[in-house]
């Protein structure tokens, strides 16, 4: 399976969200994560601890795809409308994430818009809604806004564990926070869906 995480904003989760991604389809079988951000943030998270998949650069894949039953692919933020068709064409979902502000919310409905003007299949992409407050009514709302388009049916609620996680080059499970377990239920749970 082949999973492109893509976002026309930045701050919205991308690079943790392909990561967790990773992770879960890593329980499944082998997997791979391709770091094409400029940032290189995959790529340097992975360098600070371990995690239990392989990480590379966006120009060493060729050599490592066809290894992998699985292949997760971080992508630079903002696609044009050249490189969203693109993405969408290489691979078997698109997950755009979005965090549950206006922005992130407007800038997901552009894109949306975009993919629809492509006529992209709707079986094609998701919406994943992240960095959502545990404890206010954001997430909810954000869902109802955006209710119209396909979305996955649990959100990635906001915990200092991935913050930690990050630091520590590690999956949010491995992090040291006490709300790690329930932080690492909110992807395991997108990995069923997309796995499902």
């Amino acid at each position: 399976m082949l999973i492109t995480v893509a976002s026309t904003k930045g701050g919205v989760g991308k690079t943790t969200s392909a990561i967790h991604i990773a992770c879960c389809l890593s329980q499944d079988n082998s997997t791979l994560l391709i770091d094409g951000d400029p940032n290189k943030s995959s790529l340097k998270w992975a360098s600070r601890g371990s995690l239990p998949f392989k990480v590379v650069d966006l120009m060493q894949s060729p050599r490592h795809t066809k290894n992998y039953e699985h292949v997760v692919f971080d992508t630079a933020a903002r696609p044009g409308k050249e490189d969203l068709e693109a993405l969408v064409e290489g691979c078997d979902l698109l997950i755009i994430p979005c965090s549950p502000d206006i922005l992130a919310i407007e800038a997901t409905l552009e894109t949306v818009d975009l993919l629809e003007s492509l006529d992209c299949d709707r079986n094609r992409y998701r919406i994943l809604l992240t960095i959502v407050p545990p404890t206010r009514k954001t997430g909810e709302q954000s869902r109802e806004a955006l209710s119209e388009y396909p979305i996955f049916r649990k959100s990635i609620r906001e915990y200092a564990a991935y913050e930690k996680a990050a630091l520590a080059g590690v999956p949010v499970y491995e992090s040291r926070d006490p709300k790690a377990r329930i932080a690492w239920s909110d992807y395991s749970a997108i990995g069923k869906e997309i796995l499902g």
